[in-house]
Parts: C-alpha cells; structure tokens; sequence
C-alpha cells in the first residue's frame, strides 16, 4: 500500500498520524520458521539485511507478513542509505498474521493484532500512532528534525496500490529521480563531477537537472562502478534542448533518492543533493511527485 504525496493537513477523529522515516520500504514475509525479506518491486532484501532477518527468524510467530521500513539511525537520525548506523526494523502494518488473511480488516484492528506478532525487542519495533490536528503534529515533526508525517485513515482496509487513505504529509522536499547521466569530474572530484537526474512522463524522460553535492568518496566510486557499464552513446533524456554539452550518457536504470529545495518554474531541481541510490523502486516508475 503506497501513500499520496498532499498539501493537505488533515485532522479530527477520522486520522492518525505516524512518523514518516526515511529508510526503506521492506515486506516481512515468515512461513515455517524462514523469514523472507521484500522490497516494494519485490527483490530479496535477506542478503542486504541480515540481523533484521535472523532477528525475525528468532521470533516464537510465525505465518505472518509484516509491512515496514528498514532505517539506519545515524548520531540518532535516520538517515537515508546511512552507513555504520543503527539498523531497525520499524513495522506499521499486518496483512497476515498466524496464517490468516486480515487486509480486509480495518486499520485499527489490524494494529491491534499487530501487537501480537512480535515480542517487539531490538531491532524490531513498532511504529507510533499520534491524534490530533495534522497541520500542528507536522510542524512538530519538522521542528524535530523528521522528514515528516504518514496520516492514515481509521477504518479503512489494507489495499496494494497508491490510496488516499495513507497521504504522505513532508516537511522538506526529497523524491527518488532516475540517473541519465553525469559530468566528468573538476578539481580534486574523483569518479564523477555531477549526476544529471530525471523522472518520467509517459514513455519519455525528463530532464530534471545537475546533482553535484552530498557525495562522498565511497559513494563516488560506488557510482562510477555501476554507471561505467550503463554508457550509451545519445542521451535518454526528451528534449534533448537545454541538457550540458558535456557529459556522459547512461541507460536510465539505477535510481537515486535526492533532496533539494524546490522545483524552479522550469522544471529543474534547486540545490538538490544526492542522498543514496534506491533499489526497491523500477526507474519507469519514477514521476515527477506534485501534491495533490
């Protein structure tokens, strides 16, 4: 189930509000005492995330499908893709637990069976559940430092698709953009010097601008490791008008999480910064995110 991006800032008793964490989206899936580890375009993340699948496997439940983030705590802030951090497995939802199918169920029931699953001991956790007025709670939850707000609407079923029951509320604006490109590199720069980045609309893809901080030497040449491979000779990019003259051109498949203060009127991102690549969501998948 997948939140849409609002404006909005809903309230009263028809809400509830949980912290927005920036790490990445994992099903738990435990059958026969063997936990698998998904992400939302279905790769096996066991490999990636070990100590949250042995810790699953170490559970006394079984027969359940777990819906949650994987986040590293960094000087205690999550922090996307962070390195050498905490790693925790914080879970908001139930589809099916002891064997049973309970989608269906409305969502305060199913947090109430949510509570069962698990002993709920490190790194596993629960998500925390706030009332009260959606635009107050946001402004706390920035003021805090968070990356904002998950509201989602009491009563309502769990469904896999994008839903305005689950409206995602940021205090700072950050969304994934596929890798087109990038420039070579200037002074003591290595590997690369920026990453031209863009989403897509239809079949073409857009060219959303030059991504040149929030690098650091490891993933540099993480990114020249991956990159060198996809080199095309033209760029994928539509238009072709506006883009450097200068660069490298890549097949659009790898995906990267970047932050930045707003879009220009033209469409280009303003101080953007790279803040990790994304292996849970398919490059055509990746849309301009506009509040609704």
């Amino acid at each position: 189930m997948k939140a849409v991006l609002t404006a909005e800032r809903p309230a009263g008793p028809d809400w509830v509000f949980e912290r927005k964490l920036d790490g990445i989206r994992c099903l738990a899936v435990k059958d026969a005492g063997q936990t698998r580890l998904y992400s939302r375009n279905e790769l096996s993340l066991r490999e990636r995330y070990p100590s949250l699948a042995a810790a699953l496997d170490a559970e006394p439940g079984d027969g359940f499908v777990l819906d949650g983030e994987a986040v590293s705590f960094v000087d205690g802030r999550d922090r996307f893709g962070g390195v050498g951090g905490e790693l925790l497995y914080y879970v908001f939802d139930v589809l099916f637990a002891d064997g049973r199918d309970v989608r269906a169920l409305p969502l305060e029931q199913r947090r109430a069976l949510l509570t069962g699953v698990l002993r709920w001991r490190d790194p596993l956790r629960m998500t925390e559940q706030m009332t009260g007025d959606g635009a107050t709670l946001l402004a706390d939850a920035c003021a805090a430092g968070w990356e904002g707000l998950i509201a989602k609407r009491r009563g309502t079923p769990y469904v896999s698709t994008r839903s305005r029951d689950w409206l995602k509320l940021k205090c700072r604006r950050a969304q994934e953009l596929v890798i087109g490109g990038f420039t070579a590199p200037r002074g003591s720069r290595t590997e690369l010097g920026a990453l031209l980045v863009g989403y897509f609309e239809g079949d073409r893809l857009r060219y959303a601008g030059k991504v040149g901080s929030g690098f650091t030497r490891a993933t540099l040449r993480e990114l020249a490791a991956r990159l060198t491979p996809l080199v095309r000779e033209t760029p994928a990019f539509e238009p072709v008008k506006g883009l450097p003259r200068a660069a490298t051109w890549v097949q659009p498949e790898l995906v990267a999480q970047i932050a930045f203060m707003e879009w220009t009127p033209d469409g280009r991102l303003r101080h953007p910064s790279f803040q990790g690549l994304r292996f849970d969501k398919p490059a055509r998948e990746v849309v301009r995110e506009r509040p609704a």
